[in-house]
């Protein structure tokens, strides 16, 4: 099967110029060498969605969503060759790449549905001199940056909100995973969507994507990241006034109190945290388990990450894959070892599988006894790691939960007592809380807080970081006849 790929400008299939090996970490072999966007395409890019936007602004509701539905017929007919992109890009088990084309294809429903519910409103008048009304129009280009752990749900969060508010969209996948991405480039071209509507552009380095992001032409710029390249983003945007939409870092708590359904949380938590390979901004990272409970605990996160399948295999039911690099399997490590040596103890993993001698993988991993002043406690480990933290009673825990100087995405909670689920809902301070099982939809919102982001992805939410709001008034004639 052919991997390599051409971007996706202005509404044609281009070389670039540049060229960008991908490589799968299950078995570091080259998948693919895909075009990269130089200076000149980058520009081409942003030129082609200005023109693209007075159009596109303008075409109906009705018409927006043809094409979305178009497009997703096209996901839907190539969905066996999306999926293994993405399977080879980034090693992830066959049967988890299901959830990122899925995402694709319910993205793109649920916004064509959605956008015919936004209407106009109107303000009564106080002295009954004018009519007001609140209209909703589109913001204008966007810019998105997407992350390589979710190739095509992270794109799907941006493609079905941008072309169902009328905002052309420029798509900076990752280096690391641009295959699926530009796949989906070929379909828009296939289905003959107007110039400039969506744009798929990969970069290698800084300075393209740099250049993209200082430019005047985005209105919004929006990304799934880090933290620190949100700030940077920031920072290299300033160059006008533009509105940012950030789905960032996160350290997710998860409380476990003594009356807690522990198979229920442990199922949960390592299946969370197992599943690709644990680099899932959601995925929880500090375990709280009430001391009375901890040792049961404990024995089945154990139990668990010793059963979770390990591997690169389309004919086996694979759980943890690898890591996405040889830097992010050395990161994971270190902070591993450097728990242990601090004092915390290693349970189950810990280190390449024995079987697995070739690619970035590294075994489902349990240490107990993990400590605030660890760093792996202090940082988001993104990878299989559980981390647990025992506690004896409640006095400090909600202040414990809240450390967290990456910010708040996600925090858990289980107990049996819906009393304390709700304090403790109202007092963490996080985007989401889960409380005795975990949701994820595209009708649900989806957003941190503080340093873990701006703005939603998923549900209406989402179509507010793409539309703004203008104020229409007329005054009342009051002539008399």
């Amino acid at each position: 099967m052919n991997y390599s790929k051409s971007m996706y400008i202005a509404g044609e299939l281009v070389s670039g110029e540049g060229q960008i090996e991908v490589i799968n970490p299950a078995n570091d072999q080259k998948v693919a060498t895909v075009a990269a966007a130089g200076m000149i395409d980058a520009e081409r890019a942003l030129q082609a969605a200005r023109k693209a936007f007075s159009g596109w602004s303008q075409t109906s509701i009705s018409e927006r969503q043809q094409w979305m539905h178009r497009l997703r017929d096209e996901v839907i007919a190539n969905e066996e060759h999306l999926r293994d992109c993405i399977h080879q890009e980034m090693g992830k088990p066959w049967s988890s790449t299901q959830e990122d084309v899925d995402s694709l294809k319910n993205s793109l429903a649920f916004y064509a549905e959605e956008i015919a519910r936004v209407h106009d409103t109107a303000i009564a008048d106080r002295a009954g001199t004018h009519q007001h009304r609140l209209v909703h129009e589109p913001v204008g280009v966007a810019l998105a940056f997407i992350a390589w752990n979710f190739p095509l749900l992270n794109l799907a969060f941006k493609i079905g909100p941008a072309m169902a508010s009328g905002c052309p969209i420029i798509i900076r996948p990752s280096e690391a995973t641009p295959i699926s991405a530009y796949a989906v480039g070929e379909l828009c071209h296939r289905i003959g969507l107007p110039a400039g509507v969506v744009q798929i552009l990969c970069t290698e380095g800084y300075d393209v994507a740099d250049a993209l992001t200082a430019s005047p032409v985005p209105s919004l710029i929006t990304l799934i990241g880090s933290t620190n390249t949100g700030r940077h983003i920031m920072r290299t945007g300033a160059t006008t006034i533009k509105r940012y939409s950030m789905e960032l870092g996160g350290n997710a708590p998860v409380l476990v109190f003594e009356d807690a359904d522990l198979d229920q949380a442990a199922d949960i938590v390592c299946g969370v945290k197992f599943s690709n390979a644990g680099q899932i901004c959601v995925s929880p990272n500090r375990v709280f388990v009430h001391r009375s409970v901890l040792e049961a605990f404990t024995q089945r996160a154990v139990e668990r990450a010793n059963a979770a399948v390990t591997g690169f295999d389309k004919t086996r039911d694979i759980v943890t894959g690898p890591v996405i690099d040889g830097r992010a399997w050395q990161r994971i490590k270190s902070l591993i070892d450097s728990a242990v040596a601090d004092g915390a103890r290693l349970l189950a993993g810990g280190d390449r599988p024995q079987e697995l001698q070739q690619g970035h993988f590294l075994a489902p991993t349990v240490l107990g006894h993990v400590t605030q002043t660890m760093d792996i406690y202090r940082q988001e480990n993104f990878g299989p790691v559980v981390s647990i933290i025992p506690f004896d009673d409640e006095t400090d825990l909600l202040r414990q939960a809240n450390d967290c100087e990456e910010g708040g995405l996600t925090a858990y909670v289980f107990t049996q007592d819906l009393a304390r689920a709700e304090r403790y809902a109202a007092g963490l301070r996080y985007g989401e809380v889960q409380i005795n099982g975990v949701k994820y939809d595209i009708d649900l919102p989806h957003g941190g807080i503080g340093q873990s982001g701006i703005g939603h992805d998923c549900s209406h939410l989402a179509l507010q970081d793409y539309l703004h709001i203008k104020r229409i008034t007329r005054a009342l004639d009051r002539s008399v006849a």
